[in-house]
């Protein structure tokens, strides 16, 4: 019979009784929610300061997270990349708050469990598709048709499937990368609780932002995909 692992979740009466997956998403969204409404009140508080202060505030910091979130996504899609800083953000803040929750001991990054990736991917898939059809109307459709008409019949198959391929893979990659890190870090410290886990540690903080960074990309391309005009 397996033990139960603790939890700071345990703690609270409310969120002890949900799966660790749920109750860490809850916590890591309840923190960048403190985080947005500090910020949103301090940008308000200094809205008139146009220079930033040369010490390392908790507004620069916010506006480092916003610069470089925007930066790498309009970089990416390119000037209309701005429509989806709002969507792609949240999904990146979300997913790396909570990578980076399973480096803290007490903490199950809900990333580690699949039907939290699911739901990421799930998002990027539905907002793929929203974006296309409010973009090019029923046009968009014609994707799925290929370019002669003759050929629809094997080409709806193929695209059907590999849309549904998306979500999949992309839940399946950010879920496999971070379970196999959380299990590593967890073994070293199991065997050795002292110094020899701080590489894994930082192996796992390397995994964290790069299985973000990979979320983001694959989630631009298919936002570049389907609002592009030269397929459609």
């Amino acid at each position: 019979m397996g033990h139960e692992v603790f939890t700071w979740a345990s703690l609270f009466p409310f969120l002890n009784k949900l799966p660790p997956h749920v109750s860490n998403a809850i916590i890591v969204s309840i923190i960048l929610l403190i985080i947005v409404i500090l910020g949103y009140r301090q940008l308000k508080r200094t809205e008139d300061e146009v220079v930033p202060g040369p010490k390392c505030t908790f507004r620069n910091f916010i506006e480092m997270i916003v610069e470089s979130l925007s930066g790498i996504i309009v970089d990416a899609m390119g000037p209309r990349g701005k429509e989806f800083i709002l969507v792609v953000g949240t999904l990146a803040l979300f997913i790396l708050f909570n990578n980076l929750s399973g480096l803290i001991p007490g903490f199950l990054p809900s990333t580690d469990s699949v039907n939290t990736t699911f739901a990421c991917s799930l998002t990027v898939f539905v907002m793929t598709h929203y974006y296309g059809f409010r973009e090019h109307g029923v046009k968009y459709l014609k994707q799925f048709v290929g370019p002669m008409w003759a050929l629809a019949p094997l080409m709806i198959p193929v695209e059907i499937i590999g849309h549904i391929a998306r979500p999949l893979s992309l839940g399946l990659r950010l879920f496999g990368n971070i379970t196999g890190d959380h299990l590593v870090t967890a073994i070293f410290f199991g065997l050795v609780p002292l110094l020899v886990p701080l590489p894994v540690m930082f192996l796992g903080l390397f995994v964290a932002f790069v299985q973000t960074f990979v979320f983001m990309l694959l989630s631009m391309a298919y936002f570049s995909g389907a609002i592009s005009h030269e397929e459609h």
